[in-house]
């Protein structure tokens, strides 16, 4: 508990905390609301009539947000070892599994704090502006999942300053990561890898959790997607917390 506190106090006393929460919040909702809006220009009676997964347009705004996350997660760490005071952090806790422990639970619940406002925000406006959106079980789930994406992104962005102890190189990394790996898979021209991409790349596996309709065409299913960014943050994670461990601070 001592550990979790001493997490929870630094976080909440860095102002980049709230704002960087702030912006994935705002970012969320209003990325979700212009992409719901788009349907507006056109005759839309029902979201089957335009032939749209209106849920999914609305958690749009997830692609853009966990960007933000990823930072949050890099700097939680990556801040300490730039000002030295990591040597500080380990000589009143030198448990490291703990110290990572504890900063991955205090990210993760702000995170899903913050990512539950954003989603609650987005889906509330694309109702307000579509009133024909759905409210379902596979609703629910998307809303979850898409809660879910923006926690893993963070570890992941804790992971990666963990492993390089650089704020700066975890975010490119993560960045292109998530980014960039898409968009190569596009310039492929074998469809079996581009199909072998959106499987295992951790950003189009993750958001097939997002999906309400023709689950049947998705690459991957809406679970075991959100698996694929599961496995590629918890894991970076061990290895960063074994390589955390063996080095010197």
């Amino acid at each position: 508990m001592r550990q979790l506190h001493a997490e929870w106090t630094k976080l909440r006393t860095l102002p980049s905390t709230w704002w960087l929460l702030a912006a994935t919040v705002a970012l969320t909702a209003a990325v979700g609301a212009a992409a719901v809006s788009s349907l507006t220009t056109r005759i839309c009676p029902s979201p089957t009539a335009c032939h749209e997964d209106t849920v999914k347009l609305a958690l749009t705004g997830v692609q853009l947000s966990q960007a933000i996350c990823l930072v949050l997660g890099a700097l939680s760490i990556g801040a300490e070892y730039a000002t030295g005071t990591i040597r500080t952090t380990l000589t009143a806790m030198p448990g490291r599994w703990r110290v990572l422990a504890s900063k991955a639970a205090t990210l993760s619940l702000l995170t899903a704090v913050a990512g539950a406002l954003a989603v609650l925000s987005s889906l509330g406006l694309a109702h307000l502006i579509l009133p024909t959106t759905p409210t379902n079980s596979a609703t629910l789930r998307a809303a979850a999942g898409s809660i879910l994406i923006l926690v893993l992104v963070t570890l992941l962005g804790l992971s990666l300053a963990t492993l390089l102890r650089d704020t700066a190189g975890a975010i490119t990394l993560g960045l292109g990561i998530l980014y960039v790996v898409p968009v190569l898979s596009h310039l492929v021209n074998s469809p079996t890898w581009q199909h072998r991409f959106q499987r295992w790349a951790p950003m189009p596996a993750g958001l097939s959790i997002q999906a309400t309709t023709n689950l049947e065409r998705l690459a991957i299913g809406p679970w075991p997607g959100l698996g694929v960014l599961a496995a590629y943050a918890v894991g970076l994670l061990g290895v960063g917390g074994a390589w955390f461990r063996l080095r010197d601070a």
